[in-house]
């Protein structure tokens, strides 16, 4: 596997941009555990194995356990999330793949039983944040290195 291009040299403005992003939601509060399986689970979507890679490494060293990171793709099916964490898998994974069905009237408000409309707003930001990534690792050829 060959990487196209470094996009950071290419355009060091791009990646200043995506740095904003990840300021604004670490800012904002957002749980950090929650952050790490909004982006695993997103990129586990989008077939992203650099973030995947990343994200996995990066949820075990805040204290995330394998168990619940193994069975993130099964999230549905594991007793091991919380109510909120739920809904927020859920909306993660509607609008990652948000061209199949937007995000339905009643998935906003299982998010909303939990959340207020800021922290919404910064859930939102976060799962078009790790989108982005994923889209920006896969469109230049990221890939993981072994360790």
């Amino acid at each position: 596997m060959k990487v196209r291009l470094n996009y950071v040299s290419a355009s060091p403005e791009a990646l200043q941009t995506m740095l904003k992003f990840e300021g604004f939601i670490k800012k904002s509060g957002l749980d950090a555990n929650l952050y790490e399986l909004i982006k695993i689970r997103a990129s586990q979507i989008n077939g992203c194995a650099f973030c995947i890679n990343m994200h996995t490494r990066d949820a075990r060293k805040i204290g995330e356990t394998e168990q619940r990171i193994y069975l993130l793709n099964a999230w549905r099916e594991a007793p091991f999330y919380t109510d909120k964490e739920r809904a927020v898998l859920e909306l993660t994974e509607a609008v990652t793949r948000i061209s199949e069905g937007g995000v339905p009237q009643d998935l906003y408000e299982r998010v909303r039983a939990h959340v207020d409309e800021a922290e919404y707003v910064v859930i939102i930001m976060a799962i078009n944040t790790i989108n982005a990534w994923n889209r920006i690792a896969i469109s230049t050829g990221m890939f993981p290195e072994e360790e």
